[in-house]
C-alpha cells in the first residue's frame, strides 16, 4: 500500500507541475492581447492604403476627364465663334452657295473634250413595274373556293 501512495503522490506531483507549467503567466497574456490589437491595427491601416489606392486612381481618372470635357467645350466653342463670324458665311456662299460679288463673275468650267460632251448627255428613263401584277377577279375566287392557284389556260 505504501508503493501505491507514493505512485499516487508522485502522479499528483506531476499533474500539479503540468498545470502550473499549462498556466499562462500574466507577461504572456499581456503580449498575446498587444499582438492581436497590432494585428487589427496592421490589417485596417492596410485595407485604409487600398482604399485610398483607389481613390487616388478614381480622381485621376475623374480629373482626366474633365480636362478632356473642358479641351472639347473650348474647341466647340471657336467653332461656334467661327460659324457666327461673317468669314463663315462667306466662304459657304463661295463654296457651297455658288454665290459672287457684284464685281465678279462666277465661272464655271465646262469638259472641252468630245467624250465628255456625249457623257453628259441625260440618260433616258426607262420605265419598269415594281410591283407584282394585279390578279383578275375570277383568279381571286378561284382560289377563295378552291383553294388552290387557277389553272393557267
Amino acid at each position: 500500500m505504501a508503493e501505491t501512495t507514493t505512485e499516487q503522490q508522485s502522479t499528483t506531483q506531476n499533474t500539479t507541475q503540468r498545470s502550473r507549467n499549462r498556466r499562462l503567466s500574466s507577461v504572456q497574456i499581456m503580449f498575446a492581447v498587444i499582438l492581436s490589437v497590432g494585428l487589427m491595427l496592421a490589417l485596417q491601416f492596410s485595407s485604409r492604403i487600398q482604399a485610398d489606392r483607389d481613390l487616388q486612381r478614381i480622381h485621376d481618372q475623374v480629373v482626366q476627364e474633365i480636362d478632356f470635357l473642358e479641351q472639347q467645350q473650348d474647341d466647340l466653342t471657336d467653332e461656334l465663334n467661327y460659324v457666327k463670324s461673317d468669314a463663315y458665311v462667306e466662304r459657304w456662299a463661295r463654296d457651297e452657295g455658288k454665290m459672287v460679288r457684284e464685281s465678279e463673275v462666277l465661272v464655271l468650267p465646262q469638259p472641252l473634250d468630245s467624250d465628255a460632251i456625249a457623257q453628259s448627255t441625260p440618260i433616258p428613263i426607262v420605265q419598269f413595274e415594281t410591283t407584282p401584277p394585279e390578279p383578275e377577279n375570277w383568279e381571286l375566287w378561284w382560289a377563295l373556293f378552291f383553294d388552290s392557284p387557277p389553272p393557267s389556260f
